[in-house]
């Protein structure tokens, strides 16, 4: 095997173990792996649509609609309608934001010490090589597969 398609094995599969500890740490704290991300996206205090969630997050419209019609009947969130737009944005209740802060804060807390330990041991550069590999990813998948009319075809 090279040593490229050895690198890039060994990133896909700390992106699955990191898919992993997510889910694994939704489980043990009591809620779906996808309400964990909802809250999480919500904690930055902005307001964010379905549509926005769905597209930047990659969860399915229907998992993030039943996922927020849950939410909404505990009282979690609201739905709230920006002027004249269809899109409703998912906005977190007080008592949401208490719950997303009790949620997340462990959450954030093994995140924030990993990153520490991380920047110690590898440098602060890693992240920006990370954005940079996957922008890259980006560009390469858009030619050589998305770009490609005869994939599109079936050919």
């Amino acid at each position: 095997m090279n040593k490229n398609r050895e690198a890039i094995d060994r990133m896909n599969q700390c992106m699955n173990r990191l898919d992993r500890l997510y889910y694994i740490a939704a489980r043990k704290l009591g809620v779906k792996d996808n309400s964990l991300l909802l809250y999480y996206v919500l904690n930055d205090g902005k307001a964010h649509s379905q549509k926005e969630i769905s597209e930047e997050w990659l969860v399915p419209r229907t998992t993030l609609n039943t996922v927020v019609k849950e939410e909404i009947e505990k009282g979690y969130i609201r739905l709230e309608t920006p002027g004249s737009t269809r899109e409703k944005n998912i906005i977190l209740t007080e008592n949401g934001k208490i719950y997303a802060e009790n949620l997340l804060c462990r959450v954030f807390a093994a995140e924030e010490q990993a990153l520490e330990r991380t920047t110690r041991e590898c440098s602060p550069g890693f992240l920006k090589g990370l954005e940079v590999f996957t922008d890259y990813m980006q560009e390469e998948f858009q030619k050589e597969i998305f770009d490609r009319e005869e994939l599109l075809s079936g050919k």
